[in-house]
């Protein structure tokens, strides 16, 4: 039977060596600063006409550019290849492992395989050079060492400079792989910039994104139309309108003559004054007598966010606009609500 454990020890002393280990900021301070040193180091004794080959390599590339490493470096190179894509360029990360066993069926004579690491002598890396060169596709070799295997083994390479590891043990990818990555992220904006994508088209990558949606989504994407446009006419008295003003949801009644052309708009707001200032008078008042003659108005072709901006705009913000043809028929309505839940 074991021995009965004592009561606990709670003394400073106990606490003291069981308290978490400390960085002072200064430390701190001292590690970032070195990193900052070491990534200096890679920009500046950084080869741009290697980069310059490279770039122009993936820019004409008929087919697929595939990315690849092992470890940190296989992430960096998943990173990289979504990067490219989100950009407007074809690339997949290609698993070396899964890549031995059946992957590499889809790498084609026309694609570009390259290869992130840091030494350029995983043993994957090594057996995936000749698989993939007996596809017919063009290789290309990433790493921090001058006299890699890669540059004997692949049609390109690409040498990024690395003093050392911020690590203290020299071991730990942790600037090897920052540079790998600003390597990487840096070559897809280049790309960018060579195939002069537009914001329009980048926006089409990205069509769930705020940035798509702002670019990508008209009026008509985003407008309620058919039975949810709150509609009266100018005639129509005010407390027989009710219910459409409240069921719409809209905060408004838009006012049409009888073809449908609009008039004006009624809101609650509009309802709120006519109550203080009429009394009992708003029994017998129209909706034509109360309601705006001047409204803004938007088409359905519009992008979605200049309805926005429209609503904004002085002399004072409004939460709907009625949704006009070239005739000003009105065809639907769109409400600041309608474009907050779009993700606008």
């Amino acid at each position: 039977m074991g021995a009965i454990p004592g009561p606990l020890d709670f003394s400073p002393k106990r606490e003291a060596a069981i308290a978490a280990p400390h960085l002072s900021t200064e430390e701190l301070q001292r590690l970032f600063q070195e990193q900052h040193k070491y990534l200096d180091f890679f920009f500046k004794h950084l080869d741009y006409t290697q980069v310059q080959a490279f770039t122009h390599l993936c820019l004409d590339t008929e087919g697929v550019i595939f990315f690849s490493g092992v470890g940190k470096s296989g992430f960096i190179a998943q990173k990289i290849s979504q990067t490219l894509v989100s950009t407007g360029t074809k690339a997949v990360y290609l698993s070396p492992t899964d890549a031995l066993h059946g992957d590499i069926g889809i790498v084609g004579p026309k694609d570009v395989l390259v290869l992130f690491s840091k030494s350029g002598a995983s043993e994957e890396i090594m057996k995936l050079v000749p698989c993939a060169r007996a596809k017919g596709a063009y290789i290309v070799g990433i790493s921090s060492l001058k006299d890699s295997n890669l540059v004997k083994l692949c049609d390109m390479h690409v040498y990024l400079p690395l003093e050392r590891e911020l690590c203290p043990f020299d071991l730990a990818p942790v600037t090897s792989t920052a540079i790998q990555m600003l390597f990487g992220d840096t070559v897809a904006i280049a790309l960018m910039q060579a195939k002069h994508l537009t914001k329009e088209q980048y926006a089409l990558n990205h069509p769930a994104g705020r940035i798509g949606k702002r670019l990508i989504f008209r009026v008509q994407d985003v407008m309620k139309k058919d039975n949810e446009i709150p509609l009266c006419k100018e005639d129509d008295l005010i407390m027989e309108q009710l219910l459409e003003l409240s069921v719409k949801g809209c905060g408004c009644l838009i006012v049409i003559d009888e073809k449908r052309r609009l008039l004006g708009t009624f809101t609650d707001g509009d309802l709120r004054r006519a109550l203080k200032s009429k009394g009992e008078g708003i029994f017998r008042l129209t909706v034509g007598e109360m309601c705006s003659r001047t409204p803004r108005s938007i088409g359905a072709n519009a992008m979605a966010v200049e309805a926005m901006q429209k609503m904004e705009a002085p002399p004072s913000p409004i939460t709907f606009l009625p949704v006009v043809d070239h005739e000003n028929v009105v065809i639907g309505i769109v409400t600041l609500h309608g474009l907050v839940s779009a993700g606008l």
